[in-house]
């Protein structure tokens, strides 16, 4: 039976018993028994189809203590009881299935957000046409209120868009050439085109909701430990009951302790709980995979940053190029085009102000080589190139004078990062890139810290004065550079050995192993690759820290929350219990209760979804950087 009949049957059994409520004022006894009976009946049937199905199933469920007790009260004649226990666990499901639709409203809302058409340009044409239709490649015409049906970078035109159906953030941002853009975000003002790069369930719109869908069936191992308790205590709570009749020979008291005991609201205690805090991450633009990840990151003592794109903006500038023996503009354009197929950070920095500089790059480099944490390999117009820091340098036996040592010492103790360009095995020059701390890092690390995060260390592949600068800025614990993929991942594990729950934070290629590895894996969601957004079981869509802060909060209060509709359920019920034992509940009454409970066990869980982590930490507000200090990749 659906919601909808649900609440039908509901209110005829409802109109039943007012009925009967007049009969008896009126002094019509007969009529009104059989309004009674009538109004179980109707009630009854669903309850009793979906007990004979569980016991199908070879499964003991609520409804089966419940038709137990019907039965028995019709039996001995109690129509009164049996009719009201009906109507209020029916008026129960109802209330439940109301509350928990509301804890699910940041899908619904997510959902409905998703465009519907697009306009695109073909033969010259602009046809609107479904968003299914759109193909990788299609120029798709966005106008001002227009949605965003595609994600890909904007080719013409600049516009001001809301993103926060992506991001969480309510500020809209400004979007120009080469701004990439996403589906489901809104245009407010302007008009721009864009180039299809993803469409249809590969956009990173559908990726979140079916992330979050995902995360919403997903079950906390409170919630299974809950399925599995309730699996045995319900046929113990029917052994019980006979018990209580032997001992008593009270079959009123018996059934009355049948129904008293269900565990409706412990049931539903953790489940209602977890989807309420899932909901609230999805709201505010943190993706949280489950409700195992959510206790899981409750537990958390120890956060790992990768530094570029993570404590840092990821959105570095070339500050210096710097030839020995070749032009500059000639140096960046080999350089560029050893990068063209790089994703790091530093190789698209690299491409981005080549042509920045209007430098033409046609040829794709041919045997090109990543070397993971290291830089890159590459022939250009038949030259031998390596990119990247002196362990590549070392690693490749290709020696670096004192001269351009000496340099790139200076610039990395002035925050910047010196990348080594090698052309034909000679060092011929240094390319070097400076980033930005991230604005809000200083007090998203304060809150974690206040929130009990015990200690926090930086990993990064980056110089030893460059990270040692951010380092120190941000006050972490432990800083670690010069670092590979696999270094990272020995450093995650170390600190799962000594008794760490470790989360660690990053958003490149290389950082996904790490991620693996660890107890809890975070992602920047918008500037992160798709490989670390998968293997993440947290997802940043703003990229912003305070995110996690409020993700980390979310998750303690979700924990908090639900042990607190867990005591409350089994206090309830134990409370009841024992006033059915000493003559005080009866059936009637006693279902009342139990249904109120369930209904405040929800109304508990649903605070969650208008949780903030608004209060202010012991970091003094001028200590946050507000200036955007240049600190380098």
């Amino acid at each position: 039976m659906n919601a909808k009949q649900t609440v039908r049957v509901t209110a005829i059994s409802a109109i039943l018993l007012a009925a009967a409520i007049i009969m008896h004022i009126a002094g019509w006894h007969d009529a009104r028994q059989i309004t009674l009976v009538t109004s179980t009946l109707i009630a009854g049937t669903p309850i009793t189809i979906k007990a004979f199905k569980a016991i199908r199933m070879k499964a003991f469920s609520i409804e089966l203590l419940v038709t137990i007790a019907v039965v028995g009260a019709l039996f001995i004649g109690e129509y009164v009881e049996s009719a009201v226990v009906t109507f209020l666990f029916l008026f129960g499901a109802i209330l439940e299935i109301r509350t928990m639709e509301k804890t699910r409203s940041s899908l619904k809302a997510l959902t409905d957000l998703a465009p519907l058409e697009a306009r695109v340009m073909r033969d010259g044409e602009i046809l609107t046409v479904s968003v299914d239709d759109v193909e990788i490649g299609d120029q798709v015409i966005v106008r001002s209120g227009d949605k965003v049906p595609v994600d890909g970078p904007i080719i013409s035109g600049n516009a001001t868009l809301n993103e926060a159906a992506i991001t969480g953030e309510s500020v809209p941002a400004s979007k120009m050439l080469d701004d990439q853009v996403f589906s489901g975000t809104l245009v407010e003002h302007g008009y721009i085109e864009v180039i299809a790069v993803r469409v249809g369930n590969d956009t990173t719109f559908a990726r979140i909701i079916e992330l979050v869908e995902e995360a919403q069936e997903s079950k906390s191992k409170t919630e299974k430990f809950l399925e599995r308790f309730a699996t045995i205590y319900t046929p113990s709570i029917v052994l019980l009951s006979v018990l209580v009749y032997l001992l008593t020979r009270n079959i009123e008291m018996t059934l009355t302790f049948l129904v008293i005991a269900c565990p409706g609201a412990l049931v539903i205690s953790a489940p209602v709980s977890i989807v309420a805090g899932i909901g609230n991450g999805a709201r505010n633009g943190v993706l949280i995979k489950g409700g195992e990840v959510m206790e899981q990151l409750a537990k958390i003592d120890t956060i790992v940053f990768d530094k570029t794109g993570t404590l840092t903006r990821g959105r570095p500038e070339v500050t210096d190029v710097y030839g020995l023996g070749i032009e500059k503009e000639e140096l960046l354009r080999l350089t560029a085009e050893a990068e063209m197929i790089s994703e790091h950070h530093l190789g698209r920095t690299i491409v981005k102000e080549a042509k920045k500089r209007a430098i033409h790059l046609s040829n794709q480099p041919e045997d090109a080589e990543v070397v993971k944490g290291n830089g890159i390999m590459a022939t250009v117009e038949g030259k031998h190139l390596a990119v990247g820091n002196r362990k590549l340098m070392e690693d490749q036996k290709i020696p670096i004078p004192s001269e351009m040592e000496d340099y790139a010492s200076q610039r990395e103790k002035a925050g910047n990062t010196a990348i080594f360009v090698s052309i034909s095995r000679e060092i011929t020059g240094i390319i070097s890139v400076a980033d930005q701390i991230r604005p809000e890092a200083t007090e998203a690390l304060a809150k974690l810290r206040k929130n009990g995060i015990k200690q926090m260390i930086m990993l990064t592949g980056d110089n030893r004065h460059t990270a040692q600068l951010v380092g120190e800025h941000l006050g972490l614990d432990e800083i670690y550079a010069e670092l590979l993929p696999e270094d990272k991942v020995a450093a995650v594990q170390s600190l799962k050995e000594q008794g760490h729950r470790v989360a660690m934070a990053g958003d490149g290629i290389n950082d996904a192993p790490a991620i693996a590895t660890a107890d809890i894996g975070l992602a920047m969601g918008e500037g992160g690759t798709d490989i670390s957004m998968e293997t993440a079981d947290i997802v940043l869509m703003a990229d912003r820290l305070d995110q996690f802060s409020h993700a980390y909060a979310l998750a303690k209060a979700t924990v908090q929350n639900m042990k607190q509709n867990t005591f409350f359920a089994v206090g309830t019920v134990f409370l009841l219990l024992l006033g059915v034992l000493l003559g005080k509940v009866f059936l009637a009454s006693g279902m009342l209760v139990h249904e109120v409970s369930v209904l405040l066990v929800i109304l508990n869980a649903i605070r969650l979804i208008r949780y903030t982590n608004d209060k202010p930490s012991n970091q003094k507000q001028s200590e946050v950087i507000s200036d955007e200090p240049r600190i380098t990749l």
